[in-house]
């Protein structure tokens, strides 16, 4: 199974929380539904050409979160989640994204006026155009 992962070697962010947070994302939007079987770790290690550790960190990961399940001898299955848990997860990767972006603005000093007119410039072209 190939999964829409893109891995940027140039970020600061470490491999591994850039695989779970696409993931995470893939399974919180329903893009991987409920029973879908994911590519084995040594599968997904070699297709994202990382370690193996990288991969199993990040599915041991998002079985504690409850979004995957592993069967012994099957495979790791994307888990039946709550809406209002899958809504929890879609919030709050928003919430950490918008966190991101005012930390980034307040260190190149932005005002908060500025801060605003990029939300809402984003938000417009985003749902406006």
């Amino acid at each position: 199974m190939w999964l829409p992962i893109q891995i940027n070697e140039q970020s600061a962010e470490p491999l591994y929380y850039q695989i779970e947070v696409q993931l995470r994302a893939l399974i919180v939007s329903g893009q991987l539904a409920e029973g879908t079987l994911l590519p084995s770790i040594r599968e997904l290690a070699q297709m994202l050409k990382c370690s193996i550790i990288t991969v199993r960190r990040v599915y041991q990961d998002l079985e504690s979160e409850g979004l995957l399940r592993t069967r012994q001898g099957t495979g790791t299955y994307v888990a039946r989640v709550e809406q209002r848990e899958l809504d929890r997860h879609r919030l709050a990767a928003v919430i950490e994204a918008v966190d991101n972006a005012v930390t980034a603005g307040k260190l190149v000093q932005c005002t908060k006026d500025e801060i605003n007119e990029i939300f809402q410039e984003a938000l417009n072209k985003h749902y406006n155009g």
